[in-house]
C-alpha cells in the first residue's frame, strides 16, 4: 500500500469515527484491495463493518442483490451496475464504496478499453459515480482504483 492510501484511510477513519459510521466496500476488479488497505490499519474495527469481493456477475446479484437486467443490460463495468452495489452494501453500513473495471490484460470490449473503471460512493444521503480510464498494467489500474475510491470516500464526507 502506498504512503498515499496510508494517509487517506487515516483520514477517512477519523470521519467515520466523528460521525460514528460503518464502512463497506464492494470489490470487483480490486479484489479486495479496499478493504486491505482499510484493515491496515490499527482500530479498523471500530470503523469498518465488512467487504464484499463479488467477482462474478452471480455474486454481485447474490450478495449485494445487484437486479440481474441492470447487468443484462448494461454490464458489469457500468454505471448502473456500481450505483446498484453500494445500495447492497449500504444494508450493511453507512457508507459504501463500489468498483466495477476492466484491469487486464484482456476483458477489453467495444467502449471499454483496458483501464476502464466505475466507482460508486455513498450513503443514505446520496451515492455518485464517476467512470476512469487508468494507464498502464493490472497492477497499477488496481492500485489507482483503490486510491482514487478511498480519495472519493474522504472528499464525500469532507463535504
Amino acid at each position: 500500500m502506498s504512503h498515499n492510501s496510508d494517509a487517506l484511510c487515516h483520514a477517512l477513519a477519523e470521519q467515520l469515527r466523528a460521525r460514528g459510521w460503518r464502512l463497506v466496500t464492494a470489490e470487483s476488479c480490486t479484489g479486495g484491495g479496499i478493504a486491505a488497505a482499510c484493515t491496515d490499519l490499527p482500530g479498523s474495527s471500530e470503523w469498518f463493518e465488512c467487504g464484499f469481493v463479488t467477482y462474478s456477475n452471480k455474486a454481485k446479484v447474490r450478495d449485494l442483490a445487484v437486479p440481474q437486467d441492470v447487468l443484462d443490460h448494461h454490464g458489469a463495468v457500468s454505471e448502473e451496475t456500481v450505483r446498484a452495489m453500494v445500495a447492497g452494501a449500504l444494508r450493511y453500513g453507512d457508507l459504501a464504496v463500489a468498483v466495477s473495471g476492466i484491469a487486464g490484460p484482456g476483458g477489453a470490449v467495444p467502449g471499454k478499453p483496458v483501464g476502464t473503471v466505475w466507482i460508486a460512493w455513498g450513503s443514505a444521503e446520496g451515492t455518485e459515480a464517476q467512470c476512469y480510464c487508468f494507464d498502464g498494467d493490472r497492477s497499477n489500474v488496481r492500485h489507482m482504483t483503490i486510491g482514487t475510491a478511498l480519495k472519493n470516500l474522504y472528499e464525500y464526507l469532507d463535504k
